[in-house]
């Protein structure tokens, strides 16, 4: 293992944990004596991905949580809450088959950000769906709103009984 501060190869491993869907360690430069943690996780033959315009290429989880967060940044949505996001698409991705749709990715991000965050689904969704209207945005955000949770605004007359 090489340390990402000095470059030195002599590490060694103070640390050694299971950590879902892998193994954490943490690690110690001997050289520098810096310390830095790696995650081992088992290699997996995963699906291509069929893009739109037919190319295939490997399918990379990292795209994925790179995806979640951004959609997700500067909102209160834990950080693990968007690593196991990542999880459950990868684990679908892998039930998939030889090959995925970029589409069926991008659905089951949606899916996963309509769980954990609105604003993050709908920051997602207007890139991913290409939202180019107001028109769109409301349909887009029709499905999310409750019909309890919009009151009048104090300039309307309100709709309860006895009026």
């Amino acid at each position: 293992m090489v340390c990402p501060v000095c470059g030195g190869d002599d590490c060694r491993v103070v640390d050694t944990r299971a950590s879902g869907d892998g193994i954490r360690r943490r690690r110690v430069c001997q050289d520098c004596e810096h310390r830095f943690t790696t995650f081992e996780r088992i290699e997996l033959r995963l699906p291509l991905v069929v893009k739109s315009d037919g190319k295939r290429e490997p399918f990379l989880r990292d795209k994925v949580l790179m995806g979640l967060s951004l959609a997700c940044r500067k909102r209160p949505v834990a950080a693990e809450a968007i690593e196991q996001a990542a999880v459950r698409v990868e684990q679908a991705v892998m039930t998939a088959g030889a090959e995925i749709s970029s589409e069926d990715i991008g659905r089951r991000v949606l899916d996963e950000l309509k769980t954990l965050d609105k604003v993050a689904f709908v920051r997602f969704a207007s890139v991913y769906l290409d939202v180019q209207s107001p028109i769109e945005f409301l349909d887009l955000i029709a499905p999310l709103v409750e019909p309890a949770s919009v009151e009048p605004t104090s300039g309307e007359p309100s709709t309860g009984e006895g009026a």
